[in-house]
């Protein structure tokens, strides 16, 4: 092999390098072709993908929760007329229909304009940049951020929270956050934190450590807390679900299997409800 034939071989594994490196064009997504969308990476840039399938579910299907239904209701529909509204923190037990609710909400009001941006945690650090790009939009969009957990000092924290509220540019009128957690605060709680509150007279003053860990969650206008399910309700959701695939009547022997059910998985939700219909009309269904 000749010099030069070496040198074009090395020159164009630079350039395959720089490639990589180089911001890449991705077409403005179809805001009407879809409803549910996605923020996703390529390299040093970022872009917002159309959801093929988005998981249709009515809110009538969420059993259990009216009065959390109402609530988020309430302010979704507000924003989607264009009225004041609040961000949203959905907290509580696994598997009471936190993430569904929000899916419902957007099938309820997609025909209203109302879009869905689903935003993971390690992408949180490009919240600016996504809002940047949807603000002067007629739609309104709700960015999702599913399941939040953080540890002391992750990137993520500190971006949702300057988002929320804490910026020098003014947060856009068509956007707003909701945001689904099994903790409250989002962030692990230690009794150590405590151990610097102070007690001035009759007042109690929290710790720096605690005063930063709840920061966050009050960037948050509106809480809205989920409950584990009692038996009964557990049973409702359960008899909705074998209505929904097919079986119009739980027999004892269906009640029976779902109360097993629950205990063997030690949750009442409605997640297990739902995955008990499913393998009980399925088993009902093998057996004709």
């Amino acid at each position: 092999m000749s010099d030069w034939d070496k040198w074009y071989k090395r020159a164009n594994k630079l350039l395959d390098r720089l490639e990589h490196l180089l911001p890449q064009s991705h077409p403005e997504p179809d805001w009407q072709a879809s409803s549910a969308f996605r923020w996703c990476r390529q390299g040093n840039s970022g872009f917002i993908e159309a959801v093929t399938h988005p998981h249709r579910i009515a809110l009538d299907a969420l059993c259990g929760i009216d009065r959390q239904k109402r609530r988020i209701d309430q302010n979704t529909r507000q924003f989607v007329r264009g009225f004041p509204a609040n961000n949203v923190l959905l907290t509580g037990a696994r598997g009471t229909g936190k993430s569904s609710l929000i899916k419902a909400l957007l099938n309820q009001y997609a025909k209203d304009g109302l879009r869905l941006i689903e935003v993971e945690k390690h992408h949180l650090v490009d919240l600016h940049e996504i809002v940047q790009k949807i603000y002067q939009r007629p739609e309104r969009f709700i960015l999702f951020c599913d399941d939040l957990s953080f540890e002391t000092d992750e990137p993520g924290y500190k971006a949702l929270k300057v988002v929320l509220d804490g910026s020098i540019a003014t947060v856009s009128d068509n956007v707003l956050i909701y945001a689904t957690s099994n903790r409250r605060h989002m962030v692990p709680e230690f009794m150590r934190d405590n151990l610097d509150t102070k007690h001035m007279g009759e007042e109690i003053h929290p710790s720096e450590a605690v005063e930063e860990k709840i920061s966050l969650s009050e960037r948050f206008g509106l809480w809205v807390s989920f409950y584990p399910f009692n038996q009964d309700e557990y049973l409702d959701i359960v008899r909705y679900w074998l209505g929904y695939f097919g079986i119009a009547r739980m027999t004892e022997t269906a009640r029976t299997e779902a109360l097993q059910w629950a205990i063997e998985r030690g949750s009442r939700s409605g997640r297990v409800a739902w995955q008990f219909a499913r393998d009980f009309s399925g088993r009902q269904n093998t057996r004709r």
